[in-house]
């Protein structure tokens, strides 16, 4: 069901920092910022040879990013990206094998322009899974 590994999400407290650390240091592309406000988010994309790197920066109060880094100051992985032909099939096959599918289990468009839906992390080895349309 899961295709390859689209993205590995890293929340940061500070997105000009987390820029800096991949651009600067690692030298590395990195996408502009891109406001994500129906999930709460500024993202930028860290681009690899084989996947990418995500840098998740809160935006607007309720964010879910926030939440994370008041538990983590830091920032760290926040979630594993996988990608699957048909979301819909995947949820109904995730769901019927007892998965639960946050929110109201419908899939959003996502920073790619593609339908996404996140996964609860206890059904996952503690980590937060989402997948991505492709």
């Amino acid at each position: 069901m899961i295709g390859r590994l689209n993205h590995v999400a890293i929340a940061v407290p500070d997105m000009a920092s987390g820029v800096k650390i991949y651009a600067g240091a690692l030298g590395a592309k990195v996408t502009p910022p891109q406001a994500l406000p129906e999930h709460g988010v500024t993202v930028v994309f860290v681009e690899l040879p084989n996947t990418k790197i995500e840098l998740l920066e809160p935006l607007g109060e309720n964010s879910p990013i926030a939440a994370y880094l008041e538990r983590n100051p830091s920032g760290g992985i926040h979630h594993l990206c996988y990608e699957v032909d048909d979301i819909l099939a995947a949820r109904d096959q995730l769901k019927a094998q007892g998965a639960r599918v946050l929110g109201d289990g419908q899939p959003k468009i996502g920073a790619h322009g593609k339908p996404v839906l996140f996964l609860h992390p206890k059904d996952f080895c503690g980590t937060l899974t989402e997948l991505e349309q492709v």
